[in-house]
């Protein structure tokens, strides 16, 4: 997936607080996305990152009153047109797109995935499920874990994506720094407070760990008639490790909580690989293998 420009030692990222709106046909969904590809490219942003369900916004093209897990999977015949919407969008703009996620289902053996397609500037696109499910996905949406974690190799290096709930992992973002991931991408979807927080407090802890700039993503706005979409609570926000050549509180940029936006800010990738030699502390480099902490583990009976 690499487009064949030289790397780059800063990049400009653009992350959505993306806000979900009834539409009466696939133009609709269309022109919304694309006015946001294209202003993500005016800013000259390398970079742009949708949340994840997003594309839950064209259930309001069908039956709204049927069960939510017909409506997801209906949802999914959607993937043929959408992909080849973001790849022509991210071709026509010159720019890298992660592209939320919209739920995929596999013929072979009828599971529902929740997919983040990521495409480059030459239209070509690789594919990250979330390996984590939460309770309504499992419970009422019937959707099934995936199982691996992919690094995609850009201009810029190497990315990784960490769907909402798989944030909340060490071991993902861990496994990813270890394959040389600088920068994690976070599509999220969050209904209220606690969960946005959870989120977003688990994504600082991942950049301290790991010490990598870690992206995330929100919907924002209701459609109350819309299970899937009934309400949302966002903030997306650019975060950095925590010391001194990087923002003062580890954040580059956050958004105005619950607003529709478009949160920009410049990365520079040489600080970020000077920081894991160079650093205040190490903890990429210092951590231990937790097998081997098991391994020596002791209970003290007081």
């Amino acid at each position: 997936m690499n487009d064949g420009k030289p790397a780059s030692d800063r990049l400009r990222v653009a992350s959505l607080q993306y806000f979900i709106r009834p539409v009466q046909t696939f133009e609709q969904f269309r022109d919304q996305v694309e006015a946001l590809v294209e202003t993500a490219a005016d800013y000259d942003c390398n970079l742009l990152v949708f949340p994840e369900y997003f594309t839950v916004q064209l259930l309001t093209l069908g039956d709204v009153k049927r069960p939510i897990r017909e409506q997801i999977r209906d949802l999914a015949q959607q993937v043929p047109r959408f992909v080849e919407m973001m790849g022509e969008l991210a071709k026509k703009n010159h720019i890298y797109v992660a592209a939320g996620t919209i739920p995929v289902l596999d013929p072979k053996s009828d599971k529902v995935y929740n997919d983040c397609y990521f495409f480059a500037p030459t239209g070509e696109h690789g594919v990250q499920g979330k390996i984590h499910m939460t309770r309504f996905e499992t419970e009422d949406w019937k959707i099934s874990a995936s199982t691996r974690l992919r690094v995609f190799e850009t201009s810029f290096g190497k990315v990784a994506i960490a769907i909402c709930y798989d944030v909340e992992f060490p071991e993902i973002a861990r496994a990813a720094a270890r394959a040389g991931v600088n920068i994690l991408l976070v599509p999220s979807c969050t209904d209220d407070r606690q969960g946005m927080l959870r989120v977003r407090y688990c994504a600082q802890a991942r950049t301290i760990e790991n010490q990598m700039y870690v992206v995330t993503s929100h919907t924002v706005g209701s459609i109350p008639a819309v299970p899937a979409v009934s309400l949302n609570y966002g903030q997306a926000a650019i975060l950095t490790p925590s010391d001194f050549s990087f923002s003062r509180d580890g954040i580059l940029a956050e958004g105005t909580i619950n607003t529709e936006m478009m949160v920009i800010g410049e990365l520079n990738l040489h600080t970020i690989l000077d920081t894991r030699t160079t650093g205040t502390v190490l903890p990429l480099n210092d951590s231990r293998n937790t097998a081997d902490i098991l391994a020596e583990l002791e209970v003290v009976s007081l």
